[in-house]
């Protein structure tokens, strides 16, 4: 007896919701039925959302975060940020995770990543040249560098420091590491009590 599968449209879905990240067989299986069981009116909205948000959809030429086609990037072209201050990040989504803390009102510049030679990303393939140009046209007085606390976060802010040193007084500071709220030293791995210690503050 022949094995029942999914028709081809369906197993062509599956495989392509597992290309998704955080996305297993099992996930990218139930999402497909989901959708597919939901009818036209769903998966035509959503084809036509994913299309547009592909073809308008880029990167700030400056910046690095989203910008839509004909918009302005509203980070580059606001008024209301500081403008000597640049946060250097990995990833455009961490724009909106520094924003959303309300900490931080000043610019930001998206690296695309991080050196990280098992996975062939060297310096050459982030937005490290980039930075320099902005920097050397710019009126920036302090570089924040908000990366990953792991070995890669690690060797990338060591080769931004030592590329940063170029520039004068510039000030280069990074994100202080440490405990989690609610989080004991038991649960805390060497490099992250280090970082604790390194940015401990006073208590009087």
């Amino acid at each position: 007896m022949a094995t029942i599968e999914y028709p081809a449209p369906i197993k062509t879905l599956i495989s392509h919701l597992k290309q998704l990240p955080g996305v297993g067989p099992k996930s990218a299986e139930r999402i497909a039925i989901w959708m597919i069981q939901h009818g036209r009116e769903l998966t035509g909205q959503l084809s036509e959302s994913l299309a547009v948000a592909g073809e308008t959809v880029g990167e700030c030429d400056i910046c690095g975060f989203f910008a839509a086609e004909n918009e302005e990037c509203r980070i580059c072209h606001s008024s209301g940020r500081e403008s000597d201050s640049l946060c250097v990040i990995e990833h455009p989504t961490d724009v909106l995770l520094l924003e959303r803390s309300g900490a931080y009102k000043g610019q930001y510049h998206v690296l695309r990543g991080k050196i990280s030679p098992l996975d062939n990303v060297g310096p050459d393939d982030l937005r490290i040249a980039e930075l320099q140009d902005r920097l050397t046209s710019g009126d920036f007085k302090e570089i924040i560098l908000a990366l990953s606390a792991d070995v890669e976060g690690e060797a990338t802010a060591n080769y931004l420091a030592e590329i940063l040193s170029d520039f004068g007084d510039l000030k280069v500071s990074r994100l202080a590491h440490g405990i989690s709220v609610g989080g004991g030293l038991e649960s805390a791995d060497e490099l992250t009590l280090l970082r604790a210690l390194e940015g401990r503050i006073g208590m009087r």
